[in-house]
């Protein structure tokens, strides 16, 4: 037996399964990787220090992968990802597999190392002929990718240095509830309105996927209604149950974001999920969806209330800026931001938020231009289900969840942005 220490987490905390980071690849060598040992069988220690692998087997013909095709490989390293509750798997040249778990890089030792033919083989049998046409013409591309029954991955197949290299992000298929993600009580009020916009927000990892697919659940749950998401690509998978639900995916069912807005208003939808607001086209539309009868829910790259709302407003040319606060102060119902924080005993991950709620107080700020007061009202706003990510991390740190340099250091972080 391989005995390893505590690089995995066996705790089935609902943060660290379902909020795993997403983190851009940085260069490293391979003895600056935590390793692991790899077979055919896996099994996890009693002990949570401990982690155990079988003896490997120098006839596993998955690991010694000269003999095992592409698709073979493939799948064998993204069910480990699933076995070992790890988010994410790279496949740059040079290197063996790289899992990543709770923000940590852990090499999959005993498999070869990886060079740029191998990768281009994995990469042919991922991608269709439009997608694979994609990344030939313009160096990356991104898709989704199922293994039936077990996990759908979020992938970008991209060029490096002239190699291919590819990034995988783990989906569960189970969608967890908005009760076991500790989102603030007052969202699934906000939710069940029948039009404004709603918005989720945060850093590239926070888990903004995640607490999207839960809402949406929340509302097949307990409404009959047409919900319609545009993703780029379809991440979670929902199944219909009191509402219909439509995923279309850019790129593959449809040219854009901004294409698929201006459709989805003859489509005949309650809810319109936009995966990403990134632009011009995209907002505006969005907001007029807002306006006329739709509740529309999407994410921005934002770490806070007051920086999501200028985000909205400059993406505007400077003469119709005032006429965009107007329109986001009526229509704006709320915005969560989150934040994903290592836990103390650094076994997974816990969420902190800000919540905002729209009220007129709020509205006349944004009308205003004003935003630098949000922050003031969110710390007098309890009463209404609104508080200040400061103060949910000292919430954090007071219960014993996370440890107080790291917490103060996320802050810090925060006020950058």
């Amino acid at each position: 037996m391989f005995q390893k220490k505590s690089y995995f987490n066996n705790d089935e905390d609902d943060f660290s399964i379902d909020f795993d980071a997403i983190d851009k690849y940085e260069e490293l060598s391979p003895e600056s990787l935590i390793t692991i040992e790899a077979d055919d069988e896996l099994s996890m220690s009693d002990n949570p220090e401990d982690f155990s692998l079988q003896q490997v087997e120098e006839t596993d013909s998955l690991w010694n992968d000269a003999d095992a095709t592409p698709k073979e490989l493939i799948e064998k390293w993204l069910k480990l990802t699933v076995t070992q509750k790890v988010s994410d798997l790279h496949l740059v040249e040079g290197i063996e597999p790289v899992l990543r778990l709770n923000g940590e890089l852990v090499a999959i030792k005993g498999s070869s190392i990886l060079y740029s033919d191998r990768i281009t083989q994995i990469a042919k049998v991922i991608c269709d002929e439009k997608q694979w046409q994609e990344f030939m013409d313009n160096g990356e591309v991104d898709l989704a990718y199922e293994l039936k029954d077990v996990a759908r991955f979020r992938v970008n197949v991209f060029k490096q240095m002239g190699t291919t290299a590819i990034a995988f992000r783990r989906i569960p298929i189970d969608i967890p509830s908005l009760s076991s993600l500790g989102v603030p009580d007052v969202l699934k009020g906000l939710i069940h309105k029948s039009q404004g916009l709603f918005l989720v927000t945060g850093s590239t990892g926070s888990g903004k996927s995640t607490t999207l697919a839960a809402m949406l659940d929340y509302l097949n749950d307990t409404k009959k209604t047409h919900i319609l998401t545009l993703e780029d690509p379809i991440e979670y998978v929902h199944k219909h149950k009191q509402s219909i639900i439509s995923q279309r995916e850019i790129g593959r069912d449809t040219e854009s974001f901004g294409n698929a807005l201006r459709a989805a208003l003859r489509q005949d939808p309650d809810v319109i999920l936009v995966g990403e607001m990134r632009d011009f086209e995209t907002i505006s539309i969005a907001l007029t969806a807002a306006e006329t009868g739709h509740l529309v829910l999407g994410t921005l790259h934002t770490s806070s209330a007051p920086a999501t709302i200028e985000r909205i407003v400059d993406v505007f040319p400077a003469i119709q800026q005032s006429q965009i606060r107007a329109q986001l102060a009526g229509a704006l119902l709320g915005i969560l931001s989150q934040r994903l924080l290592p836990t103390k005993d650094g076994k997974g991950r816990v969420a902190a938020t800000e919540m905002l709620v729209n009220n007129k107080g709020i509205a006349n700020i944004i009308r205003s231009g004003k935003t630098h007061q949000i922050g003031n009202m969110l710390q007098m706003g309890k009463a209404e289900g609104m508080h200040t990510m400061e103060a949910e991390i000292s919430k954090l740190i007071r219960t014993g969840r996370v440890d107080a340099d790291i917490a103060v250091s996320f802050l810090e972080e925060s006020s950058e942005l």
